[in-house]
C-alpha cells in the first residue's frame, strides 16, 4: 500500500495512538474517518488534510442516513482529532462547518434517547428471572454489581477476580483499575452490599475460576469462556427483561446505559447530592447527570 495515501496515513496513525487512548475511541476514529475518505475519493476532496467545505458538505449529506445529531457530533469530533493529531489545521474550527452544524442540529434535534432506567423496582424482577444454574448466577451477580457501581459497560468487562477485596459481614470492594474517565488508571474501589457480595462469591464459586476476568461467557456446554463481550451486556439486560414479562416496547428500549440511569434515579430519589451521583457513577459532565435523572420527581430539588 502506497504510505502516502490518506488510509495508509490513518493506519499508520492509529497504529501510533494504540495504548494512548481507549479502544472504542480508536474504533469511532477509524470507521467515521474511513467514511471520510470514501465519501471524499468520490468527491474528489482531499481528506487528509480537509478543508473545511469538504468537511460541511459531507456532514450535511449525512442527513438523508436517518442519523442522530449525536453521531453527527462524533463524526466532527473524530475528523477534529484525526487532523489534530497529525499535526494538520483543524477544519471543524473553521465558521463553515460549524454554520452547517447549526442547520443539522436545528433540522434533526438535540434530545438524546434515553434508555430505559433500571431502578430498583425493575432489577428485583430481572433477578426473579435468573436461573439458579450457571447463566442465571452470572447474570444475578453482573446485575447486582452494575447496579451497585452504576458502571459503564467496558468496565464491568474488565473487572478482575484479583481486584476483589472480601471485607467483613459479608462485604467486598472491587478496584476499578482504569475507567472512561480515568484512563491513567488512578483507580477507584467500588464498594458492594452484602446481598451484592454473596451474588459474586456464589458466581465465581459454581464457575470456579479464581482468577481473571470476573464476568465470562457461559457455552451451552457449560464451559466457561476467558470474558464477556461489551456487547452482550445490554442483550443479557433484554433476555431477562423479556423472561420477567416486561412490556416489549420497554424491552426495546432497554440497553447497556439502564442500569446507570435506574441507579442515578434511585440516588437521586434517596436523597443523594449531584456531586455523589456524579462520584459514584464517573461522570465528568453535570449535564449528562442531568439528563438522565430529569424524569425523577427529585430532579425539581437540583
Amino acid at each position: 500500500m502506497d504510505q502516502n495515501t490518506p488510509k495508509a496515513k490513518l493506519q499508520a496513525l492509529l497504529q501510533h495512538l494504540d495504548g494512548a487512548y481507549a479502544l472504542n475511541t480508536l474504533r469511532a476514529y477509524k470507521a467515521d474517518m474511513l467514511e471520510f475518505i470514501a465519501y471524499c475519493h468520490k468527491t474528489g476532496d482531499c481528506p487528509l488534510p480537509a478543508e473545511p467545505k469538504a468537511v460541511a458538505e459531507f456532514l450535511m449529506q449525512t442527513v438523508s442516513q436517518g442519523i442522530k445529531s449525536s453521531t453527527i457530533r462524533r463524526k466532527v469530533s473524530s475528523i477534529s482529532a484525526i487532523h489534530r493529531l497529525s499535526s494538520l489545521d483543524d477544519p471543524t474550527k473553521h465558521s463553515e462547518v460549524k454554520i452547517t452544524q447549526r442547520k443539522i442540529f436545528r433540522q434533526l434535534g438535540t434530545r438524546f434517547d434515553q434508555a430505559y432506567p433500571i431502578n430498583r423496582a425493575l432489577l428485583t424482577r430481572l433477578l426473579a428471572a435468573c436461573d439458579d444454574n450457571l447463566h442465571g448466577l452470572r447474570d444475578r451477580a453482573l446485575l447486582l454489581v452494575a447496579y451497585d457501581s452504576m458502571r459503564r459497560r467496558s468496565e464491568l468487562i474488565s473487572l478482575r477476580i484479583e481486584d476483589i477485596e472480601w471485607l467483613p459481614e459479608d462485604k467486598a470492594s472491587i478496584l476499578l483499575r482504569k475507567s472512561k474517565t480515568d484512563q491513567l488508571g488512578i483507580g477507584k474501589w467500588m464498594h458492594l452490599t452484602s446481598e451484592t457480595s454473596h451474588a459474586l462469591h456464589q458466581w465465581l464459586v459454581a464457575a470456579q475460576i479464581n482468577e481473571g476476568l470476573i464476568f465470562r461467557g457461559v457455552r451451552s456446554s457449560g464451559e466457561i469462556t476467558v470474558g464477556l463481550c461489551e456487547s452482550r451486556i445490554s442483550r443479557i439486560y433484554k433476555t431477562l427483561s423479556r423472561k420477567a414479562g416486561i412490556d416489549q416496547s420497554v424491552v426495546q428500549s432497554i440497553s447497556g446505559h439502564s442500569m446507570r440511569v435506574g441507579g442515578a434515579q434511585d440516588l437521586l430519589n434517596s436523597g443523594a447530592s449531584l456531586l455523589q451521583i456524579m462520584v459514584k457513577g464517573g461522570w465528568a459532565k453535570t449535564d449528562t447527570v442531568l439528563r438522565y435523572v430529569e424524569r425523577t420527581r427529585s430532579s425539581t430539588q437540583l
